[in-house]
């Protein structure tokens, strides 16, 4: 069953949505909205028998429309998806899904209600080495959790609508529920604005899960290098993802730390660290975007989900995200974070 396409938000990333939408056999992009005519203008020559708009909530009402795309800033989500799922369409959101933990979790309600399929870009579920990580932690290959921590960074680029915690480490955030298969009871953040007061440019989040597990992030605006690594400390062994390496984004670091008894002290030990191999294994270089898009066609047509990027779990991410702001507010003091479902 092929499925017709509307995508609304046609700025930096709306174009790379309407691509990979484009190019999947059983869709076709219908409908592109965008207010400023210069960048609908662009997207008819890529798309020349679409219906253009200048008005989101105006495509909702094309006819034939099965689903809709929503690649616009973050306050306005809550008001098109839920007008997307009052017009029975499937909705694909970019993240994160609202701009508070309380309308996500209505959208969420919404789309249940409705039998409506609800997604959100959360893309790096579809990264395959990050997939890896999940494998790895998943089959118990790392043993025990310690620690996991994340950085991303870059020069730009800047947003005024949302800080960095909320446009960037939204995506790490997700990447660590996913791994532990937990939620964080509370979280520390402290962040610093630079260029655009109040919005912070640099956030330094640290996430307290069950068992002692700590997850740490550092995300910013105003770095001189691109960084998107992740590095996963286990109790067997370590892994990195580096999205950017050349060589291949995953390395397995065979170290760990062996309690050895001290005998001439009985009931003693120290701390000896063990030497292993590194591995880099053959990741996949499929794009994620295109297989995030496969996805939620394959959603729509069967009603069947794989739970990536599942609106419940992205209004997880908007609770932790808002507990962030209220512990950037109090100067790092550690917040208890409240779910709404």
């Amino acid at each position: 069953m092929s499925i017709n396409v509307g995508v609304i938000g046609l700025g930096r990333w709306g174009p790379n949505l309407v691509r990979n939408f484009h190019a999947i056999p059983d869709c076709t992009v219908v409908a592109l909205a965008d207010p400023l005519p210069e960048m609908r203008e662009k997207m008819e020559q890529q798309v020349p028998g679409a219906a253009y708009y200048s008005d989101g909530k105006a495509l909702l009402e094309h006819t034939g429309l099965d689903a809709v795309v929503i690649s616009t800033p973050t306050e306005t989500h809550y008001d098109l998806v839920m007008a997307a799922l009052d017009a029975g369409l499937h909705v694909l959101c970019e993240k994160p899904l609202a701009d508070s933990g309380e309308a996500a979790w209505a959208l969420d309600a919404c789309a249940k209600a409705r039998g409506k399929v609800l997604m959100v870009g959360h893309v790096f579920l579809f990264n395959a080495g990050v997939q890896y990580l999940c494998d790895a932690v998943r089959s118990n290959g790392v043993g025990r959790v310690y620690y996991v921590n994340a950085t991303r960074t870059n020069l730009g680029p800047f947003r005024d609508d949302v800080n960095a915690a909320w446009d960037l480490a939204s995506h790490d955030i997700y990447i660590f529920n996913e791994l532990l298969q937990a939620r964080p009871e509370s979280v520390s953040a402290v962040g610093q604005s630079y260029l655009r007061k109040p919005v912070d440019d640099i956030v330094f989040l640290s996430l307290f899960y069950p068992d002692g597990v700590i997850g740490h992030i550092h995300v910013s605006w105003l770095d001189p290098k691109k960084v998107r690594q992740i590095t996963l400390v286990g109790e067997q062994k370590m892994i990195t993802w580096d999205d950017l390496a050349q060589l291949g984004p995953i390395t397995v670091h065979d170290r760990s730390v062996k309690r050895e008894p001290v005998y001439e002290s009985f009931g003693e030990f120290q701390l000896l660290a063990r030497e292993g191999d590194l591995v880099m294994p053959r990741i996949s270089a499929s794009e994620p975007l295109a297989l995030q898009a496969r996805e939620f066609v394959r959603r729509c047509q069967s009603g069947e989900s794989d739970g990536r990027g599942d609106a419940a779990q992205a209004a997880v991410v908007v609770d932790v995200l808002e507990a962030a702001d209220a512990s950037l507010k109090a100067a790092g003091k550690a917040v208890k974070i409240s779910y709404g479902g």
